[in-house]
C-alpha cells in the first residue's frame, strides 16, 4: 500500500511539473534594453514581439507539429517565398545556433520601398516537431543601429527543453514553459 501511495505521489509531482512546463510559449527569449515586449498576437502567428521606439521589430512564430522537411528544406522554401512572392533579395545567409545549441540558419534580406531601403532578417530553427521563425526588420538605418540588440535577442533564444522531465514528456510537452 505504501509503495502504491508513493508511486501515485511521484506521478502527481511529475504531472504537476508537466502542467507547469506546459504553459506559455514553447521557447524562451530575452528582450534587449531599448526594446519593449508587445502583447503577443497568436492569431497573427506571433507568440513574441518586441519593438524599438523608431519601429524596428522582432517577433517569434512557431509552427507546431511540423514534422515534415528538414532545416535545408525550410530555408530554401522561405528564401524562394521571400524572393519570388515578397520581392526581397537575399543579402546574406549564415549558420547559427540557439542558446541551447539547436542548429539554425540566419537569412538576411533587403528590399527598397520607394527610395527607402528596408532590411528583414529571418532565423529558422528546426526541432523534432516544431519550426521556429525569428523575424526582425525595419528601415535599414534603424535596423543597423539596433543590430547588436537584435543579434543578442536571437542568441538568447532557447527552443529545447532542459528540465529533467523532458525525456519522459518530450513527445508533446517539450519546449513548453
Amino acid at each position: 500500500m505504501k509503495t502504491t501511495l508513493r508511486t501515485w505521489g511521484i506521478v502527481a509531482v511529475a504531472a504537476s511539473l508537466a502542467v507547469s512546463t506546459g504553459c506559455g510559449r514553447p521557447f524562451h527569449v530575452k528582450t534587449a534594453p531599448g526594446f519593449i515586449e508587445l502583447e503577443s498576437h497568436p492569431a497573427e502567428g506571433y507568440l513574441y514581439r518586441a519593438t524599438t521606439p523608431d519601429g524596428v521589430v522582432i517577433g517569434v512564430r512557431v509552427v507546431d507539429e511540423e514534422e515534415r522537411g528538414d532545416l535545408p528544406f525550410w530555408v530554401k522554401s522561405v528564401t524562394l517565398q521571400m524572393r519570388d512572392i515578397k520581392g526581397y533579395a537575399l543579402i546574406d545567409a549564415a549558420d547559427t545556433r540557439s542558446a541551447d545549441g539547436t542548429p539554425g540558419k540566419r537569412l538576411r534580406f533587403g528590399r527598397d520601398e520607394g527610395k527607402k531601403p528596408y532590411l528583414y532578417d529571418l532565423t529558422l530553427f528546426r526541432t523534432t516537431n516544431r519550426l521556429f521563425l525569428v523575424e526582425s526588420g525595419g528601415p535599414k538605418d534603424q535596423v543597423e543601429r539596433a543590430r547588436p540588440s537584435l543579434d543578442w535577442m536571437v542568441s538568447t533564444l532557447k527552443v529545447r527543453c532542459n528540465s529533467f522531465v523532458s525525456p519522459v514528456l518530450a513527445s508533446r510537452t517539450c519546449n513548453r514553459w
